[in-house]
């Protein structure tokens, strides 16, 4: 979620020849897109509606180009960590010993003003909350749109699901229990309704709230090409499922039948009743 409007995330973990121990200032280990850590960011397709807002300034520090290119060894692969469908990712250890996920946004597609842009990062800077992944600094030099983040120890939702996006023959992390999927929607919930008081989020936030439901129940990437035709997108395959109370077909088999009994039909009326999603009502239905 949050992320430039797309609901698939990249991964959040270091490059297997650089160690981390730190975890991430947050209270959640998970990186964003869920894993119980929402990851706020810039983006392209803001409402802009009424009159124009004063633009504050962003509470972020700017880090020079030449240190993250020093940092990232030019943003070469010995740094790569993942990639998303707005960027690619890189490991990094700031000048000040904290590990950071720095993510260099793919700008040859985006046709967004800088001064939008800004507006938007100046909004994201203040984004302060346990269950987001917080950004610590910012490069626009060079045409580049470079976002700093905490490094999120655990990786993302779709790291331990799937394995590292964009990394050959990654593999996926241990099985999550009924209850660990409980907890990471029930944070991912309550990212977004404090995204929600900002106003910094939209219609599509709630709908990437529901496709993380979906990849929590089914063990699915919200799309796989290498799935027979008609099941490659996953709110494609699941909906009608849903709908047609066939939620069982959709659990992940992973689980082994190891859930509480009325846990998935209340799992599906969370997905069904996602354009108002409530913490207290997630955490009871998922628990």
């Amino acid at each position: 979620m949050l992320c430039c409007g797309g609901a698939e995330e990249e991964s959040s973990g270091p490059p297997a020849n650089q160690a981390t121990t730190a975890p991430p200032r947050g209270g959640n280990t998970y990186g964003a897109g869920g894993g119980g850590n929402d990851r706020g960011e810039p983006r392209g397709n803001a409402a802009r509606a009424g009159a124009p807002q004063k633009v504050l300034p962003i509470e972020i520090p700017s880090i020079p180009l030449d240190e993250l290119n020093t940092l990232t060894g030019n943003f070469g692969s010995k740094s790569f960590i993942g990639e998303g469908s707005y960027g690619r990712v890189y490991y990094a250890k700031l000048e000040d010993g904290t590990d950071a996920a720095i993510k260099k946004l793919d700008t040859s597609s985006s046709y967004e003003p800088d001064t939008d842009f800004a507006a938007q990062l100046s909004v994201v800077s203040r984004l302060k909350h346990d269950h987001f992944v917080e950004m610590i600094g910012y490069c626009l030099e060079a045409n580049n749109k470079i976002l700093v983040y905490q490094y999120a120890s655990l990786g993302s939702l779709h790291d331990i699901l799937h394995g590292r996006k964009g990394v050959q023959g990654a593999e996926p992390g241990p099985v999550l229990s009924w209850n660990q999927r409980a907890k990471i929607a029930f944070g991912a919930a309550k990212g977004l309704e404090y995204a929600m008081t900002g106003q910094i989020t939209q219609k599509s936030d709630v709908y990437s709230f529901g496709v993380v439901l979906l990849e929590l129940l089914t063990g699915r990437k919200p799309v796989d090409h290498t799935m027979p035709k008609g099941q490659q997108s996953l709110v494609t395959w699941a909906t009608p499922r849903l709908s047609e109370d066939k939620v069982k077909q959709c659990v992940d088999p992973k689980l082994n039948n190891d859930y509480p009994p009325k846990a998935i039909a209340k799992a599906k009326h969370d997905y069904c009743s996602q354009s108002s999603p409530a913490t207290s009502e997630c955490n009871k239905t998922w628990s």
